[in-house]
């Protein structure tokens, strides 16, 4: 037999570049789809500021940036501010000088895939400067971070959550604590009942060993909250100014219903559901129904024994009690003094006890985790806050 011998067939060369090359074009083809999304990142966002600017919040920032290539987009805003024109009833009434807030820099994250979704993260602290333009109020916190989904149409759902923030009133080159928490979150999203021409935002606030100074000592010690509501009335997203969105609620009969509130704090635990509305003043109306275990806890914090002692001040009488005058009281508890020696001081220490009855009264027994409890309305009209038949408060217009 002799030997064959097969020359080898040789592959076409195209082949062995093919693939590197269809790379190489999907490469370029990408980078060139990243660089116009990230051109376009100035555009919208100029477009979206212009927007705000018109409703009387005015955003800028020092120095922006994009980064992430080649699969996120990174804006970074270094030196951010925010100027607040007309956003409350006192502004819109009497035009002033903005309320202007500064921090140092946020940073928005969107993958490329998925740019409705945005994650943004803000660097502490922050400072507030009142409408003379001196720094009143410094905010600081460990870790704060928000995120949005539906952009740019309207926002489907977003959250903000703050970890460890401390809000400080500054005065001079002193620091006054006023509020913090140990943790704050709010959410926000459509509800299922919600439609295009009647929209239903649902939302949830919660606050962990949250406390407040300078307001009540009760507000002082450590509290925990949660509040879930429903926000019926808007009729468009449209930037505006808040009293502008405030009157148009009230004119298309908005009004907010508290599905579940819970605070509780030590001993006391509270629980309230209703609903709230506006008035045509701009105030709060509506009623809550709350029911309270540990009431009995909170009548020596109101300080009742101390405020007769001191003085009652006139215009907490006629917070409490309208119609009762200071030298009235003061001379009841002088002439039951010189009546029986002892007598106004022993009114006096069992005036804590007496609010206490006077509280349970109000309303009826319950229940509540186990505990006993008691239940009664707080109601809101036209701004003035009742505890059943007892004037307790007043709120300031909305618009």
């Amino acid at each position: 037999m002799s030997d064959l011998t097969l020359a080898p067939r040789r592959r076409p060369l195209w082949r062995l570049f093919f693939m590197p090359v269809l790379l190489v074009i999907a490469a370029a083809a990408w980078s060139a789809f990243w660089f116009y999304a990230a051109s376009q990142v100035d555009v919208k966002a100029d477009a979206w500021r212009a927007q705000e600017a018109k409703a009387g919040r005015v955003y800028d920032c020092a120095r922006r940036s994009v980064a992430g290539f080649p699969f996120r987009l990174e804006v970074r805003c270094d030196g951010a501010s925010v100027a607040l024109v007309s956003q409350t009833a006192g502004q819109a009434a009497a035009p002033q000088a903005p309320i202007t807030a500064k921090l140092g820099e946020i940073l928005v994250v969107a993958q490329i895939y998925d740019p409705k979704l945005l994650i943004a993260e803000f660097t502490a602290p922050a400072t507030i400067s009142d409408s003379g333009g001196q720094n009143s109020m410094s905010v600081n916190w460990r870790t704060a971070r928000s995120s949005v989904v539906g952009l740019p149409a309207v926002p489907q759902r977003a959250s903000i959550v703050f970890d460890d923030p401390k809000i400080e009133r500054i005065s001079g080159s002193t620091q006054t604590p006023l509020a913090q928490a140990r943790h704050v979150e709010l959410h926000g999203r459509f509800a299922e009942s919600s439609s295009a021409d009647h929209p239903v935002i649902e939302t949830v606030f919660r606050i962990e060993g949250g406390s407040v100074q300078e307001i009540h000592p009760l507000l002082a010690q450590p509290f925990d909250a949660d509040v879930r509501t429903l926000l019926t009335g808007l009729k468009d997203f449209s930037p505006k100014p808040w009293p502008e969105r405030f009157r148009e609620l009230q004119a298309a009969g908005g009004h907010v219903e508290i599905v579940q509130s819970r605070i509780a704090q030590g001993d006391l635990v509270a629980v309230a559901a209703g609903t709230l509305g506006l008035s045509a003043n701009g105030r709060l109306d509506g009623e809550l129904q709350m029911t309270v275990a540990g009431i009995e806890k909170v009548i020596p914090a109101l300080g009742i024994e101390k405020m007769l002692d001191d003085g009652v001040p006139q215009a907490t009488l006629d917070r409490v009690a309208p119609g009762v005058k200071t030298k009235d009281l003061n001379s009841l508890f002088g002439a039951l003094d010189r009546a029986i020696p002892g007598l106004g001081k022993a009114v006096k220490q069992n005036a804590g006890a007496g609010v206490a009855a006077g509280i349970n009264a109000l309303g009826k027994e319950a229940e509540l985790e186990g505990k006993k409890a008691r239940t009664f309305p707080l109601r809101f009209v036209d701004g003035t806050v009742f505890l059943g038949p007892l004037k307790v408060g007043q709120v300031p217009p909305l618009f």
